[in-house]
């Protein structure tokens, strides 16, 4: 019998009126193993309606009745981490270990939220007139919304919710609907540790679920993750309905390699973060930029490691690297290989034929690594989002940070080099908003800001850390005057109020 996912809503699993259905299978067999119930407008506004009345009480509640649910999550969600991952497994295709490292990650944002009334903190200054004080305090907005993505259905969720229930709202979660369990299992842990009902709400559906998110006048706030042309729709419309928001989107990841760099670590790098999670992250390196004489010795060490690495099924404990989510998306990143020679570059290897025995109708694509990539070939110019990697050469440092710089997206960067002072220059000269120096994918810790530059994010805010905080609060001022009992009347006076 196949499984049906449902949505969450006011602390309970409701099932789809919609009668509309979306399939979810297993990347490695292929095989519809579950079916998602899509929400109509009526069952997101039943959802959105259901914060809406968990906010009147939710929002005044204290901080300390919030951290303590909070702690109480994070021990469950630290309990059932490997039911996580095997859901994250079953529907996406990652490798069990690969998914268990999504929901550590996931876990440093909880442990920020545990910690957040040390973030709310006011300012209050004292006399800045006669008997006036003023304070700065920050207060919730109410209703907010999440849109995620199926790379990282566990943890991208996380970066959002608790910083966002933490800080007094309460959330609508509209997942993936590739891969929606594990943020049914994620409901099922909030309400265990005692959230009420209401506060954290999941719909699963498509774009008919998504526009009445970016529509409904209750939902103050939109945070998205995704690729750039859906980020570029979702802050545009969220926008226009008056809502903050704050639209992640799509990436093409440089690393720059000077000639003066450990090319062993450089190259067990490159393969790590091309090649880790399928390459379906957006923060992995997918364009390597060589510099000067080292690019032969460079592809041949990483073509030596990337020949190596061991596909199969994600539950296999020797697996390195699972398939793709869809078939339509694998046919997608392979149509970048089958193109590549065409368009001037070198294809050094090809993944495209690739197949694991017994699992003949799963997802599956090999290691690609193309060489001598030309900038206008459409493997350098789109994000692919799987496993192929582009090698470009370049002469110099400077032209190394022009090519990079010249990309449309900015989201994350990663310079090799033994030079301190190459390095310093390159974090400031280099247009990204994530910058790793001998670090291939510079993902900052939960109290760091996530976030890129140009078309890798829209919105002024990044996700997360005191970013995270600022988003889901607005700021108010409180100017105060308590008379003193012998003061006597000032009278009326219509100029501006004074200082002193």
């Amino acid at each position: 019998m196949t499984k049906i996912v449902n949505h969450w809503i006011g602390g309970k699993s409701v099932e789809g009126a919609s009668g509309t259905f979306g399939p979810v299978t297993d990347p490695a067999t292929g095989a519809v193993t579950t079916k998602v119930a899509f929400a109509s407008v009526d069952e997101v506004d039943a959802a959105v309606a259901a914060a809406k009345d968990a906010y009147l009480t939710w929002g005044r509640s204290s901080l300390a009745k919030r951290t303590e649910i909070l702690f109480r999550f994070r021990a469950l969600l630290d309990a059932n981490r490997d039911a996580i991952a095997e859901l994250i497994t079953a529907e996406h295709g990652k490798v069990h270990s690969d998914a268990l490292g999504e929901v550590a990650r996931g876990l440093e944002i909880v442990d920020l939220a545990c910690g957040i009334n040390v973030q709310l903190k006011g300012e209050l200054s004292t006399e800045v007139a006669g008997r006036v004080d003023v304070a700065s305090i920050r207060q919730p907005l109410g209703v907010v919304a999440g849109i995620t993505p199926f790379n990282f259905p566990a943890m991208v969720p996380m970066w959002m919710f608790p910083m966002a229930i933490a800080c007094g709202n309460t959330f609508v979660l509209k997942p993936s609907e590739k891969d929606p369990s594990a943020s049914l299992k994620i409901a099922e842990l909030l309400a265990e540790a005692g959230l009420p009902d209401g506060v954290f709400n999941v719909v699963h559906g498509d774009k008919v679920a998504v526009d009445r998110l970016l529509e409904h006048p209750d939902v103050k706030a939109v945070s998205f993750v995704g690729s750039t042309p859906i980020a570029r729709h979702i802050h545009t419309t969220a926008a226009a309905n008056h809502k903050r928001v704050q639209a992640l989107g799509g990436a093409k990841n440089h690393m720059l390699v000077l000639p003066d760099a450990d090319l062993d670590a450089a190259a067990d790098a490159a393969v790590s973060a091309a090649y880790g999670s399928a390459g379906e992250r957006c923060m992995a390196i997918s364009a390597v930029v060589a510099v000067g004489a080292i690019g032969d010795e460079l592809v041949e060490k990483i073509r030596e490691r990337a020949e190596k690495i061991k596909i199969g099924p994600g539950n296999d404990p020797t697996s390195e690297m699972g398939p793709l989510i869809t078939k339509v998306h694998r046919d997608k990143v392979a149509s970048y290989v089958e193109g590549a020679a065409a368009e001037g570059a070198e294809v050094v290897l090809d993944g495209t034929g690739y197949t694991v025995e017994g699992f003949e109708d799963g997802h599956w694509i090999g290691i690609s690594l193309l060489d001598k990539v030309p900038t206008s070939a459409k493997a350098y110019r789109d994000e692919i989002f799987g496993p192929v990697l582009c090698v470009l050469r370049v002469d110099t440092y400077d032209e190394g940070v022009a090519l990079i710089n010249a990309s449309p997206f900015g989201n994350g960067t990663a310079i090799f080099t033994r030079d301190g002072g190459a390095a310093r220059r390159f974090q400031l000269e280099i247009e990204a908003g994530m910058v790793g120096v001998n670090v291939p994918i510079p993902v900052p810790v939960g109290y760091h800001s996530f976030g890129g530059w140009k078309d890798s994010l829209f919105g002024d805010h990044h996700i997360y850390g005191n970013d995270g905080t600022h988003f889901y609060t607005r700021g108010k001022v409180v100017t105060t005057r308590w008379p003193d009992p012998a003061d006597t009347p000032a009278g009326v006076d219509l100029g501006f109020p004074r200082n002193h």
